[in-house]
């Protein structure tokens, strides 16, 4: 096996490392000006979106080349995702690409990914995962499995609902809370529940965000209002003041909306293509945290390398010395993880959760060795952080991601699942004020003790 990246993989980052590095500041576009778009319009800066598709194809690196992509893999991605998560600039690239591209050439037939999938390529087409209440992590069995696709909603009430109007076309009715650049999306992709009690099961429907006038809809209006564009009939989309400015969220409301079936099975798997597409994702987010954190602590190290205590720059104290040491180890280990999990998306979830404890972690002492600027607007310190706990809150927490390997890889019996306790110690565990059940050895003896 050769580590070392390709001669390509190389010059996608590095062009993408200087069109990301020249003249484009941290967070959200004009923020703290008098001109501030960080509460209008998309979110993030359309031109900047249009020069990285138009130059090195970045929303379409893992498409087909008969649909316009490059034709690359997911390591390209990846390393793309790396280069986004360093400059730490808001684009609809998770949502569209990582989310939303895979989703469509999975289940899409042949006409949808014609039509969908040469918009995404070439940045003119931003689109959006839309799933019920709070079960992105699920649905994307990142911290749990659910084959049965019930966190899209049972019965008759909760989550979204999908039903045929008899003319070959769905209805949707429903409300998602968390939809990553869902105020902006030119196309929506809604998990919703079909089928009714007895025959229930989860489909993806494709909803084009369309204002009333028959034109795509140009995104949000001032924050916490509907945007511009309600979309297709009874659709209305609110973007939610979020603790991440660099990834926008908001709330999709669906009121009897006309939709399209992805696909034109209606006993595709969709809970298992949502799974797939979870695994390449988590790698893809693992490369974007070790980006950010790369970039804190390179702005840490030149931060104390300039600032002076004492007559002499704080760089050059043990204790500071010592306290950069251990992050960069963290951030190199935090990128090993992350570049094996490139190379094998089956072992996503377990590098996200590396990644992500890599960027708490990191951008926490860096608020802390930056001193009373790290927490200003002043400084971009704080912004990292927020994506640190954002990304936690939103795809984690840590511990359950890694709990959620540790029992799909068959570490944790089925009846201590969730618990921590290895299946080799099972038979060895006590409930608390309870008597052991089965042989082994008393409590106190020295067998206990040596286990």
């Amino acid at each position: 096996m050769d580590a070392a990246f390709t001669t390509e993989q190389s010059e996608i980052r590095r062009t993408l490392r200087g069109l990301l590095s020249k003249g484009v500041p941290a967070g959200p576009p004009g923020r703290g000006g008098s001109d501030s778009t960080t509460d209008a319009g998309p979110g993030y800066d359309a031109a900047l979106w249009a020069r990285l598709a138009g130059g090195p194809g970045l929303p379409g690196l893992a498409l087909d080349e008969k649909y316009g992509g490059a034709g690359c893999g997911t390591t390209e991605l990846a390393l793309a995702f790396e280069e986004v998560g360093r400059a730490l600039v808001p684009l609809p690239l998770f949502a569209t690409s990582g989310l939303a591209a895979p989703l469509i050439t999975a289940l899409g037939t042949e006409r949808q990914r014609s039509a969908l999938l040469p918009g995404i390529a070439d940045g003119s087409l931003t689109a959006a995962l839309c799933l019920p209440g709070a079960a992105l992590t699920t649905a994307l069995d990142l911290t749990r499995s659910d084959p049965d696709g019930t966190w899209a909603g049972g019965g008759r009430a909760g989550g979204i609902q999908a039903a045929p109007d008899g003319t070959g076309c769905w209805r949707l009715y429903g409300e998602a809370a968390q939809v990553l650049d869902g105020h902006s999306a030119k196309l929506l992709l809604v998990a919703a529940h079909t089928g009714g009690f007895t025959r229930s099961r989860t489909l993806l429907f494709l909803v084009r965000g369309r204002d009333s006038r028959g034109q795509e809809s140009r995104g949000q209006g001032a924050r916490g209002r509907d945007s511009r564009g309600r979309g297709a009939g009874g659709l209305r989309r609110t973007r939610w003041t979020a603790l991440d400015d660099t990834r926008p969220q908001a709330r999709v409301q669906l009121r009897d909306t006309p939709a399209e079936l992805l696909g034109d099975d209606p006993g595709a798997d969709v809970p298992g293509a949502l799974a797939a597409t979870g695994r390449t994702a988590a790698a893809l987010l693992a490369a974007e945290a070790v980006g950010a954190a790369s970039a804190a602590l390179d702005r840490t190290v030149e931060h104390v390398k300039g600032r002076e205590q004492f007559g002499r720059p704080i760089g050059s104290f043990q204790a500071v010395k010592h306290r950069l040491a251990d992050l960069y180890v963290r951030v190199q280990a935090a990128r090993s993880a992350a570049y094996y999990a490139a190379w094998d998306p089956r072992e996503g979830v377990l590098a996200l959760a590396q990644c992500l404890e890599a960027l708490r972690t990191v951008t926490g002492e860096a608020i802390q060795l930056h001193g009373g600027i790290g927490f200003t607007w002043e400084h971009d310190a704080h912004l990292y952080f927020k994506r640190a706990a954002s990304d936690e809150l939103l795809f984690g927490p840590v511990h359950r991601l890694r709990a959620h390997a540790a029992e799909a890889a068959g570490l944790l019996t089925p009846g201590l699942a969730g618990s921590g306790v290895p299946a080799g110690l099972a038979g060895s565990v006590v409930p608390a004020g309870g008597s052991r059940s089965g042989p082994g050895p008393a409590p106190g003896s020295r067998d206990v003790a040596e286990v």
